[in-house]
């Protein structure tokens, strides 16, 4: 790792913009300046505050099902890197489900961040926080939209729904994510994360 990476990691880790949420600032976020794969992902949930790793629960399950990857690759900072649009757990809506990721985080971090990552060659938009801020234009015809036209967005950027539960019945609904998307972006991401 750089050092100018490890610098911009620990000043990450250390901010305290959104001191004021339910379980407090911590700061949650992965990568190396080798990474090829950057995943941009919505907040962490519970789960990810207490381990400090995204996508540490069932909805990480699904994702890596997605990209047919084992925890040992996914945590992989050398080869993956993950960003979320809030880099803390936003806290609880009051009828349940999280809040949207805090508006502070991606103005002060992703540009930066994004710059000490010279190598990626693919940008995974994962659930709609993470489409509207990286394909604007896409993301006002809704989510299924936008990963419904998928291809219009390679060879450096794809987006993909939110693995939550709540995703069981879309993926149902939309058949060809699974028959269709789903195989071109296992063999994306194979070949990105084989050096190809």
């Amino acid at each position: 790792m750089s050092d100018g990476f490890a610098a911009l990691l620990g000043a990450i880790r250390g901010c305290t913009a959104c001191a004021g949420l339910p379980l407090g600032p911590k700061p949650v976020v992965r990568g190396a300046a080798s990474a090829r794969l950057l995943i941009v992902s919505q907040a962490p949930g519970t789960a990810a505050h207490a381990s400090g790793l995204t996508f540490d629960d069932a909805s990480g399950d699904r994702l890596r099902g997605w990209l047919a990857l084992d925890r040992a690759t996914f945590y992989d900072a050398a080869r993956i890197a993950i960003m979320p649009m809030g880099f803390c757990y936003p806290g609880r809506l009051p009828r349940g489900g999280d809040r949207p990721p805090r508006r502070e985080c991606a103005p002060l971090w992703h540009d930066r961040l994004r710059a000490e990552l010279p190598d990626i060659r693919l940008t995974l938009l994962v659930g709609g926080h993470a489409i509207r801020a990286g394909l604007p234009g896409a993301a006002r015809r809704g989510m299924t939209a936008a990963v419904q036209g998928w291809r219009d967005h390679l060879p450096d950027r794809l987006p993909l729904p939110h693995p939550s539960w709540r995703t069981t019945r879309w993926q149902r609904d939309h058949p060809w994510f699974e028959t269709t998307l789903l195989p071109e972006l296992r063999r994306r991401v194979a070949a990105i994360l084989a050096g190809h």
